[in-house]
Protein backbone atom coordinates (compact mmCIF):
# COMPACT_ATOMS: atom_id res chain seq x y z
CA UNK A 1 0.00 0.00 0.00
CA UNK A 2 1.61 3.51 -0.80
CA UNK A 3 1.87 6.08 1.85
CA UNK A 4 -0.55 8.53 2.61
CA UNK A 5 -0.32 11.88 0.77
CA UNK A 6 -1.68 14.52 2.58
CA UNK A 7 -3.68 16.76 -0.11
CA UNK A 8 -2.11 20.47 0.03
CA UNK A 9 -4.32 23.25 1.31
CA UNK A 10 -6.28 25.67 -1.14
CA UNK A 11 -3.01 28.19 -0.02
CA UNK A 12 -0.41 25.74 -1.11
CA UNK A 13 -1.67 24.43 -3.37
CA UNK A 14 -2.79 28.58 -4.93
CA UNK A 15 0.77 29.55 -3.89
CA UNK A 16 2.15 26.51 -6.43
CA UNK A 17 0.01 27.63 -9.22
CA UNK A 18 1.12 31.50 -8.66
CA UNK A 19 4.74 30.48 -8.61
CA UNK A 20 4.02 28.42 -12.16
CA UNK A 21 2.30 31.62 -13.61
CA UNK A 22 5.06 33.86 -12.68
CA UNK A 23 7.94 31.24 -13.80
CA UNK A 24 6.42 30.99 -17.18
CA UNK A 25 6.04 34.73 -17.81
CA UNK A 26 2.05 34.20 -17.31
CA UNK A 27 1.53 36.86 -14.62
CA UNK A 28 5.13 38.74 -16.09
CA UNK A 29 7.43 41.54 -14.16
CA UNK A 30 5.30 45.00 -13.34
CA UNK A 31 1.74 43.27 -14.01
CA UNK A 32 -0.57 44.18 -11.69
CA UNK A 33 -2.65 41.11 -9.62
CA UNK A 34 -6.09 41.61 -9.94
CA UNK A 35 -7.32 39.38 -7.02
CA UNK A 36 -11.05 39.10 -7.73
CA UNK A 37 -10.39 37.69 -11.06
CA UNK A 38 -7.50 35.40 -10.28
CA UNK A 39 -9.44 33.81 -7.56
CA UNK A 40 -12.47 33.59 -9.40
CA UNK A 41 -9.70 31.79 -12.41
CA UNK A 42 -8.77 29.16 -9.81
CA UNK A 43 -12.09 28.70 -7.99
CA UNK A 44 -10.65 29.76 -4.49
CA UNK A 45 -12.14 32.59 -2.03
CA UNK A 46 -9.67 35.53 -1.85
CA UNK A 47 -8.37 34.45 1.39
CA UNK A 48 -6.09 31.70 0.54
CA UNK A 49 -5.31 33.99 -2.43
CA UNK A 50 -4.37 36.78 0.18
CA UNK A 51 -2.26 34.53 2.25
CA UNK A 52 -0.15 33.29 -0.69
CA UNK A 53 0.22 36.77 -2.34
CA UNK A 54 1.63 37.70 1.52
CA UNK A 55 4.19 35.10 1.20
CA UNK A 56 5.78 35.62 -2.24
CA UNK A 57 5.61 39.34 -1.03
CA UNK A 58 8.27 38.07 1.60
CA UNK A 59 9.98 36.44 -0.81
CA UNK A 60 10.66 39.63 -2.94
CA UNK A 61 8.51 37.77 -5.79
CA UNK A 62 5.45 40.55 -5.85
CA UNK A 63 5.51 44.00 -4.46
CA UNK A 64 2.61 45.77 -2.43
CA UNK A 65 1.52 49.13 -3.29
CA UNK A 66 -1.02 50.82 -0.84
CA UNK A 67 -4.92 51.57 -2.52
CA UNK A 68 -3.48 49.86 -5.89
CA UNK A 69 -2.65 46.25 -4.86
CA UNK A 70 0.26 43.31 -5.68
CA UNK A 71 2.26 43.58 -8.85
CA UNK A 72 4.87 41.46 -10.01
CA UNK A 73 7.60 42.60 -9.00
CA UNK A 74 9.91 44.34 -11.86
CA UNK A 75 13.77 43.97 -11.15
CA UNK A 76 16.28 47.05 -12.10
CA UNK A 77 19.21 46.02 -13.84
CA UNK A 78 20.75 47.25 -10.71
CA UNK A 79 18.52 44.81 -8.63
CA UNK A 80 19.83 41.66 -10.41
CA UNK A 81 23.13 42.69 -10.31
CA UNK A 82 23.20 43.45 -6.13
CA UNK A 83 21.59 39.69 -6.02
CA UNK A 84 23.65 37.95 -7.98
CA UNK A 85 26.48 39.80 -6.68
CA UNK A 86 25.21 38.72 -3.25
CA UNK A 87 24.32 35.11 -4.41
CA UNK A 88 28.40 34.99 -5.78
CA UNK A 89 29.74 36.18 -2.34
CA UNK A 90 27.27 32.98 -0.40
CA UNK A 91 27.01 30.52 -2.72
CA UNK A 92 30.63 30.20 -2.32
CA UNK A 93 30.79 29.58 1.32
CA UNK A 94 28.11 27.03 0.41
CA UNK A 95 30.25 25.41 -1.89
CA UNK A 96 33.81 24.95 -0.30
CA UNK A 97 31.78 23.68 2.54
CA UNK A 98 29.45 21.68 0.86
CA UNK A 99 32.29 19.85 -1.85
CA UNK A 100 35.00 18.29 0.51
CA UNK A 101 32.08 16.39 2.25
CA UNK A 102 29.46 15.21 0.16
CA UNK A 103 28.79 11.73 -0.19
CA UNK A 104 27.75 9.52 -2.95
CA UNK A 105 24.18 9.70 -2.58
CA UNK A 106 24.57 13.70 -2.42
CA UNK A 107 26.55 13.34 -6.03
CA UNK A 108 23.95 10.95 -7.27
CA UNK A 109 21.06 13.33 -6.42
CA UNK A 110 22.72 16.39 -8.07
CA UNK A 111 23.42 13.95 -11.40
CA UNK A 112 19.84 12.58 -11.17
CA UNK A 113 19.02 16.26 -10.88
CA UNK A 114 21.29 17.43 -14.39
CA UNK A 115 19.85 14.39 -15.83
CA UNK A 116 16.14 16.24 -15.30
CA UNK A 117 17.17 19.59 -16.34
CA UNK A 118 18.47 17.95 -19.72
CA UNK A 119 15.06 15.84 -20.31
CA UNK A 120 13.45 19.22 -19.83
CA UNK A 121 15.83 20.85 -22.53
CA UNK A 122 15.15 18.79 -24.84
CA UNK A 123 11.57 18.89 -24.69
CA UNK A 124 11.57 22.58 -24.95
CA UNK A 125 9.67 22.64 -21.18
CA UNK A 126 10.91 25.48 -19.40
CA UNK A 127 8.80 25.27 -16.61
CA UNK A 128 10.32 21.73 -16.09
CA UNK A 129 13.69 23.09 -16.95
CA UNK A 130 13.21 25.63 -14.30
CA UNK A 131 12.51 23.68 -11.05
CA UNK A 132 14.72 20.65 -12.53
CA UNK A 133 17.69 23.65 -12.42
CA UNK A 134 16.57 24.58 -8.75
CA UNK A 135 16.97 21.18 -7.97
CA UNK A 136 20.23 20.75 -9.08
CA UNK A 137 21.99 23.80 -7.78
CA UNK A 138 20.28 23.49 -4.36
CA UNK A 139 21.46 19.40 -4.46
CA UNK A 140 24.94 20.72 -4.39
CA UNK A 141 23.92 23.87 -1.72
CA UNK A 142 22.18 21.75 0.49
CA UNK A 143 25.57 19.86 1.32
CA UNK A 144 26.71 22.51 3.47
CA UNK A 145 24.63 21.71 6.04
CA UNK A 146 24.23 25.29 6.97
CA UNK A 147 20.58 25.70 7.12
CA UNK A 148 20.37 29.18 7.89
CA UNK A 149 22.71 29.89 4.77
CA UNK A 150 20.36 28.09 2.66
CA UNK A 151 17.50 29.61 3.44
CA UNK A 152 19.23 32.70 2.71
CA UNK A 153 20.51 32.14 -0.60
CA UNK A 154 16.93 30.19 -1.59
CA UNK A 155 15.38 34.09 -0.69
CA UNK A 156 17.66 35.49 -3.44
CA UNK A 157 17.24 32.82 -5.81
CA UNK A 158 13.09 33.41 -5.24
CA UNK A 159 13.77 36.90 -6.12
CA UNK A 160 14.87 36.77 -9.44
CA UNK A 161 12.53 33.51 -10.24
CA UNK A 162 10.41 35.51 -13.02
CA UNK A 163 13.36 35.92 -15.11
CA UNK A 164 14.79 32.23 -15.28
CA UNK A 165 12.33 31.25 -17.74
CA UNK A 166 13.22 34.15 -19.82
CA UNK A 167 16.64 32.92 -20.49
CA UNK A 168 15.68 29.34 -20.90
CA UNK A 169 13.48 30.00 -23.63
CA UNK A 170 16.83 30.73 -26.13
CA UNK A 171 18.41 27.37 -27.50
CA UNK A 172 22.04 28.87 -27.26
CA UNK A 173 21.05 29.43 -23.58
CA UNK A 174 19.73 26.11 -22.49
CA UNK A 175 22.31 24.49 -24.64
CA UNK A 176 24.75 26.30 -22.57
CA UNK A 177 23.04 25.47 -19.22
CA UNK A 178 23.47 22.04 -20.22
CA UNK A 179 27.20 22.33 -20.89
CA UNK A 180 28.25 24.14 -17.39
CA UNK A 181 26.39 21.73 -15.84
CA UNK A 182 28.33 18.73 -16.90
CA UNK A 183 31.48 21.03 -16.14
CA UNK A 184 29.84 21.63 -12.11
CA UNK A 185 29.28 17.62 -11.87
CA UNK A 186 32.83 16.59 -13.19
CA UNK A 187 34.62 19.31 -11.05
CA UNK A 188 32.70 18.40 -7.66
CA UNK A 189 33.37 14.80 -8.07
CA UNK A 190 36.55 15.48 -8.32
CA UNK A 191 36.07 17.44 -5.54
CA UNK A 192 37.62 20.37 -6.77
CA UNK A 193 36.16 23.49 -5.03
CA UNK A 194 38.23 26.12 -7.44
CA UNK A 195 37.07 24.86 -10.59
CA UNK A 196 33.44 24.31 -9.47
CA UNK A 197 33.21 28.01 -8.09
CA UNK A 198 34.77 28.73 -11.36
CA UNK A 199 32.10 26.75 -13.41
CA UNK A 200 29.32 28.94 -10.77
CA UNK A 201 31.06 32.16 -11.61
CA UNK A 202 30.56 31.76 -15.54
CA UNK A 203 27.15 30.18 -15.36
CA UNK A 204 25.92 33.64 -13.06
CA UNK A 205 27.95 35.46 -15.83
CA UNK A 206 26.47 34.13 -18.75
CA UNK A 207 22.85 34.16 -17.37
CA UNK A 208 23.58 38.12 -16.75
CA UNK A 209 24.73 38.95 -20.20
CA UNK A 210 21.35 37.22 -21.69
CA UNK A 211 19.29 39.27 -19.16
CA UNK A 212 20.87 42.52 -19.07
CA UNK A 213 19.26 43.77 -22.16
CA UNK A 214 16.22 42.33 -21.27
CA UNK A 215 16.63 44.44 -18.23
CA UNK A 216 17.55 47.29 -20.19
CA UNK A 217 14.97 47.37 -22.42
CA UNK A 218 12.07 47.07 -19.78
CA UNK A 219 13.88 49.85 -18.03
CA UNK A 220 16.24 52.14 -19.21
CA UNK A 221 19.24 52.69 -16.69
CA UNK A 222 20.59 56.12 -15.33
CA UNK A 223 23.54 57.00 -17.20
CA UNK A 224 26.61 55.10 -16.25
CA UNK A 225 24.24 52.16 -14.44
CA UNK A 226 24.49 49.80 -17.15
CA UNK A 227 28.05 49.45 -17.78
CA UNK A 228 28.51 48.09 -14.05
CA UNK A 229 28.73 44.41 -15.54
CA UNK A 230 30.00 42.08 -18.15
CA UNK A 231 33.35 43.82 -18.93
CA UNK A 232 33.19 46.19 -15.52
CA UNK A 233 35.76 45.37 -12.97
CA UNK A 234 34.33 42.52 -10.65
CA UNK A 235 36.43 39.14 -10.32
CA UNK A 236 36.39 37.55 -13.77
CA UNK A 237 33.96 40.12 -15.24
CA UNK A 238 31.51 38.51 -13.48
CA UNK A 239 30.27 41.45 -11.08
CA UNK A 240 30.64 45.04 -10.30
CA UNK A 241 32.78 45.08 -7.01
CA UNK A 242 31.49 45.61 -3.12
CA UNK A 243 32.27 49.15 -3.48
CA UNK A 244 30.28 49.74 -6.49
CA UNK A 245 27.04 48.15 -4.78
CA UNK A 246 27.17 49.65 -1.77
CA UNK A 247 27.79 46.54 -0.25
CA UNK A 248 31.59 46.83 1.16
Amino acid sequence: MSPFQKPPTAQEAVLAELRRFIATGRLRPGEQIVQDALALELGVSRVPLREALKILEGEGQVTYVAHRGYFVTRLSLADLLEVYRIREILEAEAVRVAVPQMTTEDVQRLEEAEREVQAAAEVVDVVAMTQANRRFHFSLIEACGLPRLVRIIRLLWDATEVYRSVYYTEPHNRALVEAEHRSLVAAVKAGDVEQALHMLDEHRRHAIAALRPVLEAVAPQPDGAADAVGAGPGRDGLSPTPEELNLG
